[in-house]
C-alpha cells in the first residue's frame, strides 16, 4: 500500500475526493468489450449478429443456436496486453511520477454450450465476461489524489432458448445474470495549508453485486446466400454498497468532509448499457463471405456515477456525473475458405467515444476506437475446430485535463498511442 511523503499543492479550500465508478477500459465504446476468445475476435465485430458457426453466439444473438447442428461445446481463453501510459505536459500542477502502464494485462475465459431439441428448437448456456477491465498505476504517480487501482469485473451467466418460427426465421431469448465486482483505490491528500509534509492517507471500496437483464435477437434469411440478425441486450443494474476502508487520514477538514459524507454506507449504483446491433451474412461465392455490423450502447445511462467531497461546501455531492454520451460502431469483414478444412478471418471496425475530450478522466481514459482484427480457424476432424485470433484496438493519443474541485489544481497530460492487443484462442466440439 502507498505511503508517501510527497505533500501535492493543496489549497485552504479544498478536498476532493474521488470514488469513481470505473473500468479502465479505454476500447469498445465504452467498456463492452466484442472480444471473448471465441473465432469472431478475428472480424472485429463484423456480421456478429448474422453468423453463427459455433455455440458463442448466443452472445451475440440468441436466435443463432438454431443453425447449430447436434451439441457443441466451445471453451476459449484470451488475454488483453495493455499499452496505456500517461506522459505530463507543460499545465499539469502535480507532484509525482507518470503512474507507468496502467493497464499490462488481464486474461479471460469463457465457455459456451449448445443443443438441438428438433428441427426447430435450440437450448444453450453461456459464461462469459464482455465487460468491464482494470487499471493499476504506480501509487505514487501525479493522478493518485484521482486514482491509483480500480477494477470492475462482470462474468454473465446466460441459459437460451431459440425456435425456428419459419424455415426463414428464427427467435432466441435468454435471461442474463450478471456477477459484477467492483474496487477502487484513492490517495488522500492529508496537506494542511500547505504548511506541513503529511504522508498521504487511503481510501478504499470494494463491494460485489448481481444483477439480471435480457438478451434478445432474430435472424432472419434473405436468400440462400444471405442472412441478417438484428439482437438487443437490456441494461442490467449493479448497485455496490459498502463502508469505505480510510487509513491514515489526519487532516482535520478532510475528516470533517468524510463525517458529513456518512462514509459508513456509501451507494454507488451502475447500469450495464442496452445495446442493438443489426448484422449482416453474404455469401459472395463458395469460399468468400463478407460481413458487417452497426451497433448502438446506451452509455449516457451510465453516466452518473461517483463521489466528490469538498471539504468547505455547504452540501455533500454523491455524484459525480461523468457526463458519457452513446455509442456507435461499425464494421466489416471477410471469412476465406482457403482449403476445406482451415477458414480465414479479417475485420475492421470503429468505435465513437463515450466521453468528450474535455471531459476524459483518468479513472477511465476511453476515446473513440479503430479495431484490425484477423485469425484462422482449423478442422482438425469432422468434430472438432480449434481456433486462434488477434486484434489491435488502436486508441491513439487521449489528452486529460482534470481538475479538483475546490482548489483549481489540474492534472494535465497525454496518454500517448495507446492501444490494446488482444490474443484468443479455442476450440469447439460437435457431437
Amino acid at each position: 500500500m502507498f505511503r508517501n511523503n510527497h505533500s501535492g499543492r493543496f489549497g485552504f479550500s479544498t478536498l476532493a475526493l474521488g470514488l469513481s465508478l470505473i473500468t479502465g477500459d479505454a476500447c469498445a465504446g465504452g467498456i463492452l468489450v466484442y472480444e471473448a476468445g471465441q473465432e469472431g475476435n478475428g472480424l472485429a465485430n463484423a456480421g456478429s449478429a448474422a453468423l453463427a458457426t459455433d455455440p458463442s453466439v448466443l452472445m451475440s444473438n440468441p436466435a443463432g443456436i438454431t443453425q447449430l447442428s447436434g451439441t457443441q461445446i466451445s471453451a476459449n481463453a484470451q488475454v488483453i496486453l495493455g499499452d496505456l501510459g500517461f506522459s505530463r505536459d507543460s499545465g499539469n500542477q502535480f507532484d509525482g511520477n507518470e503512474g507507468g502502464n496502467a493497464l499490462q494485462y488481464l486474461p479471460g475465459a469463457s465457455f459456451f454450450i449448445s443443443h438441438q431439441i428438433d428441427d426447430r428448437s435450440a437450448i444453450g448456456f453461456g459464461m462469459y465476461g464482455n465487460f468491464g477491465l482494470a487499471l493499476d498505476y504506480d501509487d505514487d504517480w501525479a493522478g493518485r489524489y484521482f486514482n491509483q487501482e480500480a477494477a470492475i469485473i462482470g462474468i454473465s451467466f446466460q441459459p437460451t432458448l431459440a425456435h425456428k418460427f419459419t424455415d426463414d426465421l428464427s427467435i432466441g431469448i435468454g435471461p442474463r445474470i450478471m456477477y459484477g465486482y467492483y474496487r477502487n483505490e484513492t490517495a488522500i491528500n492529508n496537506n494542511l495549508l500547505g504548511l506541513r509534509d503529511s504522508p498521504d492517507g487511503q481510501l478504499e471500496y470494494k463491494d460485489t453485486d448481481v444483477g439480471v437483464g435480457v438478451n434478445f435477437g432474430l435472424l432472419y434469411r434473405l436468400s440462400e446466400r444471405t442472412q441478417i440478425g438484428l439482437a438487443y441486450t437490456s441494461k442490467i443494474d449493479l448497485e455496490f454498497k459498502d463502508k469505505p476502508d480510510v487509513r491514515k487520514v489526519d487532516n482535520p477538514i478532510i475528516n470533517a468532509a468524510l463525517r458529513r459524507l456518512n462514509v459508513d454506507s456509501l451507494e454507488l449504483d451502475m447500469s450495464v448499457p442496452q445495446t442493438v446491433v443489426v448484422s449482416v451474412a453474404h455469401d459472395l461465392d463458395p469460399q468468400w463471405k463478407l460481413l458487417g455490423s452497426l451497433g448502438w450502447q446506451d452509455w449516457s445511462e451510465f453516466g452518473n456515477i461517483g463521489v466528490e467531497v469538498d471539504a468547505n461546501a455547504a452540501d455533500v455531492s454523491r455524484s459525480a456525473d461523468r457526463k458519457y454520451k452513446d455509442t456507435w460502431h461499425a464494421s466489416v469483414g471477410a471469412q476465406y475458405q482457403a482449403t476445406s478444412k482451415l477458414r480465414w478471418s479479417m475485420g475492421v471496425g470503429y468505435d465513437t467515444s463515450a466521453v468528450d475530450d474535455k471531459d476524459r478522466t483518468v479513472d477511465n481514459p476511453m476515446g473513440e476506437a479503430w479495431r484490425l482484427a484477423t485469425g484462422i480457424n482449423y478442422q482438425v476432424d469432422e468434430g472438432l475446430d480449434i481456433h486462434a485470433a488477434y486484434t489491435l484496438v488502436w486508441l491513439g493519443d487521449m489528452e486529460v485535463e482534470q481538475t479538483k474541485a475546490r482548489s483549481g489544481d489540474s492534472l494535465s497530460g497525454t496518454y500517448r498511442n495507446s492501444a490494446l492487443h488482444i490474443i484468443g484462442g479455442g476450440a469447439n466440439w460437435r457431437f
